[in-house]
């Protein structure tokens, strides 16, 4: 530990001096606390920090959450009495948890707060401590777990401090970064980094799918989350939510949802008491993984090129009726260029429904302009049920380990399904399987991943007739559109 604390005071005056301007300056091995003391800049630094502090921790608060759990009770065995006085009864108790907040608007005597929806979401009772420790009753005012986030309100006529909210899209890798929050209980407590990365990705089978995630190395630890993570000018740029640490301790991998992604939001729990979603109807993939979809960007013309590939539509969807299809790959909604798949799908949740945007694709090669009306996403995702996708299947080339695993045998050419979502899809209530090599469509033959949706998408008709070659033998499906 003595080792480490040197070390990391060393660095930090070094690079301190560099960011002061103390051109000339140099530092010993062991610097003397009197030449720290003796340094403007390292005071400048220092009296920065402290500002910083008083400007923020007033606008962080402690959230203290009781949960009510109920727990089965084992039925025990008397073999004298029919039935025991309890047995098999619920067991209910109360559970306590701890998490910050951040105070981010004042509407008459009502105060919101930020916060995670992981903080709040099971709580019976919310209380909120500010930091000069007068405790509120709070409510919860709308959760979603799709970003996790959360806002609460409280009730004062009290002035309080509301959180001055920056530009997250404007933060670099190596900006300085402060985190603020009520670690383990300890309240009021605020560590220093850096932006370590940008555009991280959630948990694997993580729900928040609508958001990306700031990466810090600030101290980050059970109790932080919902709390403020702040940069040099002491503006809140991302909300603390998630530590990457085996030991559940910080150990440098900290993550904060950009406030950029919860800014709409805060105006739609406290205008609809929820967040309203952009919805296009269209499930979407990385072709550009070759392990998964080999030689799909080859196939398609769109080899390095970034973007989200639609693998299948839901009937009625905004994107089918814009006339978006299987095998288009989105390049860019409107201004922005799409990196992948996660980022189409953040770009379409913020998106206003009921409002037109402008999608570039690429199909079969070649660049087309689509105008698509977004809708609304319900709350239970009713919108997007299996039973409306379509053809309700993905399929892959076939490769001599797909033709060896799946017993191909080595003169049949074509495409082979790889995956069916669900057992309500068309597809599947049709009868196709897994591992049904799709040799036709239509009369048309089909031998690459270009010819399969080219023949898919063609309208000649209402039906589609599928060829496929299953364990050996021929048979046809088809598909009503």
């Amino acid at each position: 530990m003595k080792m480490t604390y040197h070390y990391s005071i060393r660095a930090a005056i070094a690079a301190i001096a560099l960011l002061g301007g103390a051109s000339g300056l140099a530092f010993a091995e062991n610097p003397s606390p009197r030449l720290m003391q003796s340094s403007p800049s390292l005071q400048s630094v220092q009296s920065s920090f402290r500002e910083i502090a008083r400007t923020v921790l007033p606008a962080v608060v402690e959230i203290n959450v009781t949960e009510t759990i109920t727990q089965q009770v084992p039925r025990l065995a008397f073999p004298f009495f029919d039935q025991a006085p309890g047995n098999g009864q619920g067991r209910t108790f109360r559970q306590s948890g701890l998490g910050s907040g951040i105070i981010v608007k004042k509407i008459g005597d009502t105060v919101y707060v930020l916060t995670n929806n992981h903080v709040v979401k099971d709580a019976t009772d919310v209380s909120v401590r500010l930091n000069d420790q007068k405790d509120f009753k709070a409510k919860v005012v709308g959760t979603d777990a799709r970003k996790d986030i959360a806002l609460v309100s409280f009730e004062t006529k009290d002035k309080v401090t509301i959180a001055e909210l920056g530009d997250s899209d404007s933060l670099q890798v190596g900006d300085f970064a402060l985190a603020v929050g009520n670690p383990f209980g300890f309240e009021s407590t605020i560590t220093m980094g850096i932006v370590s990365a940008l555009g991280r990705r959630g948990p694997q089978g993580d729900a928040s799918s609508y958001t990306d995630y700031i990466q810090t190395d600030a101290a980050i630890n059970q109790g932080n989350s919902g709390g403020a993570l702040v940069n040099i000018d002491g503006k809140v740029v991302g909300m603390n939510t998630w530590i990457a640490a085996p030991t559940g301790g910080n150990i440098g991998l900290g993550f904060a949802i950009p406030i950029n992604n919860a800014k709409q939001a805060i105006n739609d729990f406290i205008s609809k008491g929820k967040v309203e979603y952009g919805w296009l109807g269209a499930q979407i993939g990385n072709v550009q993984d070759d392990s998964t979809y080999s030689g799909f960007a080859r196939d398609l013309k769109i080899e390095g090129v970034k973007g989200a590939f639609v693998l299948n539509l839901y009937k009625g969807s905004p994107a089918e009726k814009a006339g978006l299809l299987p095998g288009d790959y989105v390049t860019k909604v409107d201004n922005t260029q799409i990196q992948n798949t996660d980022q189409l799908t953040q770009v379409v949740g913020g998106l206003n429904a009921g409002k037109s945007y402008t999608f570039e694709v690429i199909r079969y090669g070649e660049k087309q302009t689509l105008v698509v009306k977004i809708g609304a996403r319900d709350d239970k995702d009713q919108v997007a049920q299996y039973k409306n996708l379509w053809p309700g299947m993905t399929v892959v080339n076939i490769t001599d380990q797909v033709r060896q695993e799946a017993g191909i045998p080595r003169n049949v050419r074509g495409v082979v399904i790889g995956y069916l979502p669900d057992q309500d899809t068309p597809a599947s209530i049709a009868g196709f399987r897994p591992g049904d090599v799709i040799t036709g469509i239509n009369g048309k033959r089909v031998g690459t991943i270009m010819e399969y949706y080219r023949a898919l998408n063609d309208r000649a008709g209402s039906d589609v007739t599928f060829q496929i070659v299953r364990e050996g033998t021929e048979i046809t499906i088809g598909l009503g559109r």
